[in-house]
């Protein structure tokens, strides 16, 4: 991952550029196609994604709630909270995406207290919002 992409998400805005190489060796990159699952609705919670090209759509039993671009970010609350997984998310588009594994995530949290504040507190207006 390039550190240096990190820059155009609002996640990391702010981070020094030390912070953003940290966090490029914590993340991988995907590609995926339309219609494809990122996450599923009950299971476990392995990773966090950050969108940073196409679109999806945030759907609880099946209807969907939300849509998604990019600079959105998803599968906090599940990690956060040690739940299963609220939604799902699935690709309406060719999307690519930062996605950090749960034990990356928690570095992050300890290592980077400003961006785990941002992401607690989405997760606390996601949460709110229901």
């Amino acid at each position: 991952m390039d550190a240096e992409r990190l820059r155009s998400i609002p996640l990391f805005d702010g981070l020094s550029r030390n912070e953003r190489q940290q966090v490029a060796r914590w993340a991988d990159e995907v590609d995926v196609e339309p219609g494809r699952h990122l996450v599923d609705q009950g299971e476990f919670p392995h990773e966090f994604f950050v969108i940073e090209e196409g679109a999806a759509d945030v759907l609880v039993d099946g209807e969907r709630i939300a849509a998604l671009g990019p600079g959105d970010f998803f599968g906090e609350i599940a990690l956060l909270e040690h739940h299963r997984r609220t939604a799902s998310v699935v690709a309406t588009s060719p999307l690519r995406a930062i996605v950090m594994h749960s034990r990356d995530f928690v570095s992050m949290e300890e290592t980077m207290p400003e961006v785990a504040e941002r992401v607690r507190e989405a997760m606390r207006q996601r949460l709110a919002g229901r």
